[in-house]
């Protein structure tokens, strides 16, 4: 299997692990509450909707946060389980598996600190309940910035050599 379809399927693969992760959060937060309303599938993506009106601030704060919470949860297993990963035989199976770990340890800090004021408030809105938005922004912000260095110094090294294998 040539390199670019490694990358395509480690794409397609991160894109599908994210909303799964993310959303399956909120879904199943919204489930536990009782403030399930629907799926929306907009474009590639999709959202889970909520009878925001049946939830408290605190409520829709939490439900807000719960996606972040998981994926970075997963990102944190996935950076622990990355000697392991790299010991596989599939360039397929790690190619996936590294363009996994990049999104979940990007993502939703990257969004939170930088990009959600250019595409509307999102997860945002709801933990600007929980906490002052500048802090959140902040946090995640912070949160970006170790990521990154987790992804450059530990992360990147290892699945370097294992593919140089």
């Amino acid at each position: 299997m040539s390199k670019g379809t490694r990358k395509f399927f480690g794409l397609l693969s991160a894109v599908v692990a994210y909303y799964i992760i993310h959303e399956g959060a909120h879904l199943i937060y919204a489930l536990s509450i009782g403030a399930f309303k629907q799926i929306n599938f907009m474009g590639l993506g999709m959202q889970i909707d909520v009878y925001a009106e049946r939830m408290s601030n605190t409520q829709l704060g939490i439900f807000c946060l719960v996606g972040a919470v998981a994926t970075l949860i997963a990102a944190y297993g996935l950076v622990a389980a990355t000697d392991k990963i790299c010991e596989a035989k599939s360039k397929l199976f790690k190619a996936c598996m590294y363009y996994v770990t990049i999104a979940m340890l990007l993502v939703d800090p990257l969004y939170l600190s930088l990009l959600y004021g250019f595409v509307g408030g999102g997860d945002m809105n709801g933990i600007a309940l929980l906490v002052p938005e500048w802090i959140a922004r902040v946090s995640f912000g912070l949160l970006l910035l170790v990521n990154g260095l987790v992804f450059w110094k530990l992360i990147l090294p290892k699945y370097k050599k294992s593919f140089s294998e």
